[in-house]
């Protein structure tokens, strides 16, 4: 019993040494309520027979939760609502071991809550009633400050209000801290907060609403990408699904593969993604290999349902990566 004490305590020891790059997420914090369906329904259309469950959700969330089992210090900087789900967030972000400091809960609004349903190709579609995501103020950041300016990678989306957006954009680039944005869920932004941003990750719809070039292969997310590049962003990483994602900055382009798995749900795919990519670059690999890392991520995730819980631990990657050698 004690040697194997031993052992457990030297390899959490191990675990910190090795990865301890700090990671700031800023974002959204949700409930998932999904159902299983058959198939996705049409406009005015009812389905029987789905299976319900709820579970943690929110980009943000799902970014935070993703970068702290691919190995990073993670601190979390977001709303919730003063209620149950409230509650019971925070308390599995402590379990997944990030830092919650930074987490206000509001209590003019309730905790964000989104409605998902799955059918059984692991195909989505989601709608979300924000609640207190949309109060992630300014001040919220400011309070945040040092921890962003202590900070290897900040990781930010688009569900909370553009100006709170803008404002930790400007304070990451102030503090040449590199800065990472999902623009998820699609939606224009000004040239001049792309001209700040490290590295943009848009699938492909977010792309095209971003550059107005329709992806549907690798050449039109190459041409995309360039768009991005003109207006000002250093590192473009369009997601491709199952092809892998497309990878552009002043050096040239090029398709890092995707892996190879039978889907189940695809809900947080994107998120997984970008949670391990964060880790991945504080790390300083290259961008190939972290876009590689995040992929087989994303992968792992998309044979598990759920949101959070689909999220794979650093060395389940690392182990499907050379077992699938690319």
């Amino acid at each position: 019993m004690i040697v194997k004490v031993i052992i457990f305590v030297i390899a959490r020891v191990n675990r910190l040494i090795i990865y301890c790059m700090k990671i700031v997420v800023i974002g959204s914090s949700n409930t998932d309520m999904v159902i299983k369906v058959s198939r996705l329904p049409k406009t005015g259309e009812t389905i029987l027979g789905g299976k319900f469950y709820t579970t943690s959700g929110g980009r943000g969330a799902n970014q935070a939760v993703a970068a702290a089992r691919a190995g990073g210090d993670v601190t979390f900087v977001a709303r919730v609502g003063n209620d149950m789900f409230g509650e019971r967030a925070i308390a599995s972000f402590e379990e997944e071991g990030i830092k919650t400091d930074h987490i206000v809960k509001d209590n003019d609004l309730p905790s964000g809550v989104a409605e998902i349903f799955v059918d059984e190709n692991g195909h989505s579609m989601t709608a979300v009633a924000s609640g207190a995501n949309m109060n992630l103020s300014v001040y919220d950041i400011i309070n945040a400050k040092q921890a962003i300016m202590d900070a290897d990678i900040v990781l930010m989306q688009l569900e909370v209000p553009l100006k709170t957006l803008e404002y930790a954009v400007k304070l990451a680039s102030d503090s040449r801290k590199r800065f990472i944005l999902n623009p998820a869920p699609a939606q224009q932004l000004p040239i001049s907060l792309l001209k700040t941003i490290s590295v943009i990750t848009p699938n492909e719809k977010e792309a095209e609403l971003l550059t107005g070039i329709r992806v549907e292969d690798e050449d039109s997310a190459e041409d995309a990408g360039r768009i991005l590049l003109s207006k000002g962003v250093s590192k473009v990483i369009i997601t491709l699904g199952s092809q892998g994602a497309m990878v552009l900055d002043s050096s040239g382009s090029e398709l890092v593969t995707g892996f190879k798995i039978n889907p189940v749900d695809t809900t947080a795919a994107g998120d997984i993604f970008n949670g391990a990519l964060a880790v991945a670059i504080a790390e300083s690999k290259n961008i190939f290999e972290a876009v590689k890392f995040a992929n087989a991520a994303a992968a792992l995730s998309m044979a598990r349902i759920g949101a959070q819980s689909s999220a794979p631990g650093r060395e389940e990657i690392l182990k499907f990566m050379s077992e699938n050698f690319l």
